[in-house]
């Protein structure tokens, strides 16, 4: 440790006679730094401090030369130094200071409590220092020292208790339920779950009147009403009320019950409050059509105060519409204002509203709902507007239409009618009329062959009787209209009434439809005109002719005509023949020029050629040119005549005889073969009968 070189040992050879020729060399760990040598005499000193802490041992190597030669007179030799240990330092706390957390009222342990039950409610942190010494502390030893900070956690080792054992809350009577009206709180010294408290009514009494909740922040008993209270009833109210740790520990149960009860004395307030009706709602019922006052029926409502204050009644000024009905003031009595009619209206929900004559600004309300029961004042009458259709191949007694009634008035055990037609007419000729007896009547046909040619509307009055008390009759007029149907009566509906009941159009919409439709037609001839008027050249287009369809509707002029076509072509073929293009093959080419035309005279051309001769030839080349239009085409005409498989639909050979043919297969022909059908069903009728 000092500043002088420690002395560690000595080397020393066989070869060496002490006459200086050795010298000696040290080579390894630490050898020139750490570890010296003297080269004559072999010791060796350490020049630095040591420390075994850091390294235990050091492997070093020596030899011995010749001073002069500087040859090896021994091989190397190995040895180790290793160092010492020596108390040089002191016992230390690696993780200080510590902190620690010891239960309260625990037990003894690893660091002994010198107190017994130590109480966290009294003192929670201690600090403690805590000194280590080595060599089991005899002198000369090192010590360190630390500290640890000691905290007593919290156990439930205290029980909660209310400030008072005795309360008193004063609670108005217009409180509203479910709402709270007071709280109350118990004390703990424990702290977390550990103070933790559940309140109850423990009494009868209070628990079937009030209720109690524990507020989770603030520990506290939240009172509140669970039915409405009545100054008039009960003025007052006594609760007991109890409260308990949720987190008991058993350990600790030789310290007592961990709950604590107090006294709570309610005080019910008086207070004004509004008119009370006898019911939640009414329900009144009356007879339509009664005279105006007729009474309905009468509510009720009193003061529930010790007062007993006068009530008035009136109806709600709110409610819109007409009035039906008013009430007594003093009496509650509900009376009508006019005639009511179920048909129009069979209930009325009014609104009644009742105060105090001492405070007209408290205010109750009840609905009253009045029924209005039924009469019999409205005859019944047939069930359908619309028109009957009446084939022409009706035959006598064939039914035309079943027809039902409809009546407003209410029947409880359903609706019963009867129907006839009317006495004081005479016979009809064309219809009668059949009671079913199940509330419906059959229209029937009189005679046959109805024609709508002839007569198309026929009117039939039918009385209907009521099953009511009084019984009640009413008449209504069916219009009747004739029809061609087809056969079976299949299609019961004219052609006109079909197409605009399937359509579902009215008559101003199809009188628009057709308005539309002049206005385009006058412009599409407006437009045609114009395009006659212009008479604008033919203008042929780049793409195939195969492809375009030219019409022309314009009337040739004749041989006068020469601007339709020029008939320089017909008289000179071989201007003609140069000319010759294909319309229906894109040119390659534009810029050839046309050759010009010989000024020769029609005469001299007529001369030189035969216009027959030049037709055929012209007719002949489009006949061999298939590319060009018009094209070949298979029309086929299916004649109706000499050998056809349908025959002949002829009668006239077989006028004389009758035939056991059915002809219903005629139906299947198409509608032009439905009236020949019709005519061939008459005459067998007429045959039979």
């Amino acid at each position: 440790m000092g500043p002088k070189a420690q002395y560690v040992g000595k080397l020393h050879s066989n070869s060496d006679k002490g006459d200086g020729s050795v010298r000696y060399i040290l080579s390894g760990e630490g050898a020139g730094t750490i570890f010296v040598i003297d080269e004559v005499t072999g010791d060796i000193h350490a020049t630095k401090s040591l420390d075994r802490e850091r390294k235990s041992h050091y492997v070093l190597h020596a030899q011995a030369l010749d001073r002069y030669t500087e040859e090896a007179l021994e091989p190397k030799s190995e040895f180790i130094i290793k160092v010492q240990d020596i108390n040089d330092n002191a016992p230390k706390f690696p993780d200080g200071p510590f902190e620690a957390s010891v239960p309260e009222m625990s037990e003894v342990g690893i660091i002994r409590t010198a107190l017994a039950d130590m109480d966290r409610e009294a003192r929670e942190h201690y600090m403690v220092v805590i000194q280590a010494k080595d060599m089991a502390g005899q002198v000369g030893g090192l010590s360190g020292s630390t500290t640890i900070n000691i905290t007593l956690t919290d156990v439930n080792d205290n029980p909660p208790q209310f400030p008072q054992k005795n309360y008193q809350l004063y609670v108005p009577e217009s409180a509203q339920v479910g709402k709270p009206v007071g709280k109350i709180k118990a004390n703990d010294e424990d702290l977390g779950v550990n103070a933790d408290i559940k309140y109850s009514i423990i009494n009868s009494e209070g628990a079937n009147t009030f209720s109690i909740s524990t507020d989770r922040d603030t520990r506290e008993g939240i009172l509140s009403l669970k039915k409405l209270l009545n100054y008039e009833r009960k003025k007052t109210y006594t609760l007991h009320i109890e409260g308990t740790n949720t987190h008991v520990d058993p350990r600790f149960s030789f310290l007592g019950s961990f709950k604590d009860t107090a006294t709570l004395k309610i005080t019910v307030g008086d207070v004004d409050e509004a008119p009370v009706f006898s019911m939640d709602y009414y329900i009144m019922d009356v007879y339509e059509n009664t005279p105006r006052g007729t009474e309905v029926g009468a509510v009720t409502a009193r003061d529930p105060d010790s007062r007993n204050s006068p009530v008035r009644y009136f109806m709600d000024s709110e409610e819109e519409g007409k009035r039906y009905f008013r009430i007594d003031e003093s009496t509650g009595v509900v009376r009508t204002t006019q005639p009511l009619d179920r048909e129009e209206m069979p209930w009325h929900n009014i609104t009644v509203m009742a105060s105090e004559v001492d405070n007209p600004s408290l205010l109750s309300h009840v609905p009253v709902n009045v029924q209005v029961l039924d009469v019999n004042d409205n005859p019944p009458e047939i069930a359908t507007d619309e028109e009957v259709i009446v084939c022409e191949s009706s035959r006598p007694g064939q039914v035309i239409q079943t027809v039902t009634a409809v009546d407003k008035d209410d029947f409880a055990n359903g609706q019963r009618f009867s129907f006839a037609l009317p006495s004081q007419l005479p016979v009809n000729p064309n219809f009668t009329l059949k009671d079913n007896e199940d509330s419906t009547a059959s229209i029937i046909a009189r005679r046959r062959r109805f024609n709508h040619l002839t007569q198309e509307l026929y009117e039939l009055p039918i009385v209907v009787w009521d099953g009511g008390e009084p019984s009640l009759s009413g008449t209504s007029t069916l219009t009747l209209r004739v029809c061609p149907c087809q056969r079976h009566g299949r299609i019961r509906m004219c052609q006109g009434e079909a197409f605009l009941s399937s359509a579902g159009l009215s008559t101003g919409a199809l009188i628009a439809i057709l308005l539309c439709i002049i206005i385009l037609l006058a412009i599409v001839v407006v437009f045609v005109t114009l395009r006659r008027s212009k008479k604008e050249p033919l203008v042929i287009s780049e793409e195939d002719i195969r492809e375009n369809v030219v019409t022309y509707d314009d009337e040739g002029g004749g041989e006068e005509d020469t601007e339709a076509f020029d008939i320089i072509a017909l008289r000179n073929p071989a201007a003609a023949e140069e000319l010759k293009f294909r319309r229906d093959i894109r040119p390659e080419s534009r810029k050839h020029c046309v050759p010009p035309r010989s000024r020769r005279s029609p005469s001299a051309e007529l001369d030189e050629v035969d216009v027959h001769k030049f037709i055929k030839q012209k007719l002949v080349e489009a006949d061999m040119d298939t590319s060009v239009p018009p094209y070949d085409s298979l029309q086929t005409y299916a004649f109706e005549g000499q050998g056809s498989p349908a025959g002949t639909v002829s009668p006239l050979d077989s006028a004389g005889t009758q035939s056991e043919q059915d002809y219903n297969y005629l139906d299947n022909w198409g509608p032009e073969f439905h009236k020949l059908a019709e005519l061939y069903a008459e005459a067998e009728s007429d045959v039979t009968t």
